[in-house]
C-alpha cells in the first residue's frame, strides 16, 4: 500500500505517546529552522522555505503553526519577554535620562542581533494575542518612562512615543543595508537620535565612531544585489 504523505512531513498518526513525542519533535525543528531563517534574512521569508528548512512538509508545519501569526510569535516569545524586561530595568534607574538612553540602545541592539526581531518590533500581528499583549504591556511601560524622562528637563518637551516607533524603523532600515558589511552602523544612528532628542544641556552618550567608507560601500553594493546577498 502507498502512502501520499510528502517526504519529511510525519504523519503524527500514532497513538499516545507516540502522537505527542513526534508532534514535539516537529515543532522543535520547525521553531529552530525559522529563528534561524528569520534571523538571517528577516520575517520575508515564505512558510514553504521553513518547512524545508526544518526536513517537514508544509502540511506538518500548518498543523503545528496554521498562520505566520502563530509561528512569529511562537518564535519570538522569548526576545518579546526580554523587549519587556529591557523597558522594566530602564524604569528602575534612578536616573530617568539615563534609563530612557540606555533603553533605546539595548531594544536597537535586540534588532541588530537578529533581522526578524528588527521586522517583529515595526509590524504589528492582530491575530497573534499574546505578543501583541507583551508589546501593549510594553508600550505602557514606555509612556510611562518618557514621561519620566521629561521630568528630568533632558529629554524635549516635543518627543513622542511616536519617535521611538520611528527610530525603530530607520534603525531595521539600517541593520538590513548594513548587514556584515557594516555591522555596527546602528550604533552611530541610536547616538545621532539621541542627540537630537536630548534638551539643551542635557548629558549626551559619546558619538560612536562611522564605520569606514569601504565598509559602507561593501553595504551599498550588498543591498543594491538584494538583502540576502552576502
Amino acid at each position: 500500500m502507498t502512502s501520499s504523505a510528502v517526504p519529511g512531513d510525519t504523519p503524527e498518526q500514532q497513538p499516545g505517546a507516540g502522537l505527542r513525542a513526534d508532534a514535539e519533535r516537529n515543532r522543535c525543528l520547525i521553531l529552530a529552522a525559522a529563528r534561524r531563517l528569520y534571523a538571517r534574512a528577516g520575517l520575508g521569508v515564505s512558510m514553504a522555505s521553513i518547512a524545508r528548512e526544518a526536513g517537514v512538509g508544509q502540511a506538518t508545519l500548518s498543523r503545528r503553526f496554521p498562520t505566520k501569526d502563530d509561528l512569529v510569535a511562537a518564535v519570538f516569545a522569548e526576545r518579546m519577554d526580554a523587549y519587556t524586561a529591557a523597558v522594566t530595568e530602564a524604569l528602575a534607574d534612578p536616573d530617568p535620562w539615563h534609563g530612557f538612553t540606555g533603553y533605546l540602545h539595548a531594544i536597537c541592539a535586540m534588532q541588530a542581533a537578529d533581522r526578524g526581531f528588527a521586522d517583529v518590533l515595526t509590524m504589528a500581528f492582530p491575530t497573534a494575542k499574546t505578543l501583541e499583549a507583551r508589546r501593549a504591556e510594553a508600550y505602557d511601560r514606555l509612556l510611562e518612562l518618557i514621561t519620566r524622562a521629561k521630568n528630568t528637563g533632558h529629554l524635549r518637551d516635543d518627543f513622542t512615543d511616536q519617535d521611538v516607533v520611528i527610530l525603530l524603523i530607520a534603525n531595521a532600515g539600517v541593520v538590513t543595508a548594513t548587514g556584515d558589511a557594516a555591522p555596527d552602523t546602528w550604533r552611530r544612528l541610536v547616538a545621532h537620535m539621541i542627540r537630537s532628542y536630548a534638551a539643551p544641556g542635557a548629558p549626551i552618550p559619546p558619538l560612536p565612531q562611522a564605520p569606514p567608507p569601504t565598509a559602507l560601500y561593501r553595504a551599498m553594493v550588498r543591498l543594491s544585489r538584494g538583502p540576502g546577498t552576502a
